[in-house]
């Protein structure tokens, strides 16, 4: 069921986007959990050069996440050796608990902005490595198997 849902959520966002998307792409994390060890990495090509583009992470969740935020820390490698390095916080559920983003039952998909209105000028491969960076209130340790992230996508849209 849980494959049905992602596979339409995948459809609904690629028919909804329009013209503008120009790559989007899934990881699927086998076990509703996500390591502290894992890198999600994502690689493209062949964007126009003169365009601006808007990029953004999708998540896709269940009943099993126990917190109300994400933190994920983020590494654009551009082909010429350039990287850039982003911790980012998404909000994840309302205070009262209720979820945020879309989807039908206890899976829920949310679109987070990563970066806007940027070029990708240099010809070759971009890579994007994305890993989750939760911690404990008080705690040093990060956690080590993030429970109820089932996917993480990368979508790139032509800014408008």
């Amino acid at each position: 069921m849980r494959k049905i849902l992602a596979l339409l959520g995948v459809v609904v966002s690629l028919y909804s986007c329009g013209s503008n998307m120009e790559f989007a792409e899934y990881r699927n994390l086998n076990n509703g959990s996500w390591s502290k060890n894992d890198t999600i990495f994502f690689e493209f090509s062949g964007l126009d050069s003169t365009a601006n583009y808007n990029l953004f992470l999708n998540v896709r969740n269940d009943e099993d996440y126990p917190f109300s935020n994400l933190f994920v820390i983020t590494q654009l490698k551009h082909p010429l050796g350039k990287v850039e390095i982003d911790t980012l916080e998404y909000l994840m559920a309302e205070p009262s608990g209720e979820w945020l983003g879309n989807g039908m039952g206890s899976l829920k998909e949310s679109k987070l902005w990563y970066k806007e209105n940027i070029k990708f000028s240099d010809s070759g491969v971009y890579k994007v490595n994305v890993f989750q960076a939760m911690r404990q209130n008080g705690k040093v340790e990060g956690i080590q198997e993030l429970l109820g992230i089932t996917d993480v996508g990368l979508e790139i849209q032509k800014s408008k």
